[in-house]
């Protein structure tokens, strides 16, 4: 019983010392960015920067996912890439469909 329990693997508590600090230096920025009235597109993307990173730390150092098989990383963490991706091009798509129907009814016709 002994041997199996002495194959174990820890992780030393540095590892978790340094990503709760880096947690909270993450939050510290994001509330910078309202205490310094921040607006507009620069805001969005700084609270949206932050924000992924806070959740790439959680999910790399208390999801175990820093230590696990590459198949398992892009089974995770692929699905809501491709799903960013197809946001994104919908996005795009929006604003072309905006601005042909602008320049439509705007000729009247």
């Amino acid at each position: 019983m002994e041997h199996a329990h002495a194959k174990t693997q820890a992780h030393p508590i540095g590892v978790y010392l340094w990503t709760w600090g880096l947690l909270f230096v993450l939050s510290a920025f994001s509330y910078l960015v309202d205490y310094f009235h921040l607006q507009g597109q620069l805001r969005w993307s700084l609270i949206l920067l932050f924000m992924m990173l806070k959740a790439g730390l959680i999910v790399a150092v208390f999801m175990h996912m820093a230590w696990e098989r590459l198949a398992l990383i892009y089974a995770i963490l692929l699905p809501p890439v491709l799903v960013l991706v197809f946001v994104a091009l919908m996005a795009l798509e929006s604003d072309y469909t905006l601005i042909t129907r602008e320049l439509f009814f705007k000729a009247g016709l």
